[in-house]
């Protein structure tokens, strides 16, 4: 008997670690904003990456499971570094910038987002991916050619509605995290731009 009811104590703990990990990730949110958004920007592109791996070997028929383990430590250190940290600040700036009193605050900040933030944080992707990869100058040239404006084309019709919810809807301190949830798949796209790419 002493097991079942050690069973039916341990089942509402088990219900209650969602709760106890959100608590856990609200504390850290207002205790370290920053570390807290580029720690969780690290993990959700390391797995968009591992994504992209994933659908790669499905679509190709592989049987190997394996991941190249350099591919979701580049998007960690790039999503822990970089798009963590600037997404705070981003969102920052554009709440104290364009405040929702504005008239057409939702507009202008959805114009600034699109057209200023969205071209020059895709740009940084492709030029921090390609040192990540030790390539040259020339290799990082040729990408940008071949793949920036389709890749930004397709940053504006994925990213468009769900940045109009993000800074208009989304509070201020969650928005980085349903970025990352968004950026998830997004990662798993770029990813997928050129063999050696994830």
């Amino acid at each position: 008997m002493a097991p079942a009811a050690s069973r039916l104590r341990a089942e509402p703990a088990i219900g209650a670690l969602p709760r106890r990990a959100l608590a856990r990730y609200l504390l850290l949110l207002r205790l370290y904003p920053v570390l807290t958004k580029a720690a969780t920007s690290g993990i959700l592109s390391a797995l968009g990456n591992v994504l992209a791996q994933m659908t790669k070997k499905k679509q190709k028929k592989e049987d190997s499971q394996r991941v190249d383990v350099s591919g979701p430590l580049r998007y960690a250190v790039y999503g822990f570094f970089i798009t963590g940290p600037l997404s705070h600040y981003f969102y920052l700036f554009l709440e104290h910038w364009v405040p929702p009193e504005v008239p057409l605050a939702a507009v202008k900040r959805l114009l600034l987002d699109r057209l200023l933030f969205a071209p020059a944080f895709l740009l940084l992707f492709f030029l921090t991916m390609s040192l990540l990869e030790g390539k040259d100058a020339a290799s990082f040239v040729t990408w940008v050619r071949s793949s920036f404006w389709p890749a930004l084309r397709m940053n504006w019709r994925v990213w468009t509605p769900m940045q109009f919810i993000n800074i208009n809807y989304v509070p201020l301190q969650f928005r980085v995290l349903f970025a990352n949830l968004v950026a998830l798949f997004w990662y798993a796209y770029l990813a997928s731009w050129g063999s050696d790419r994830a």
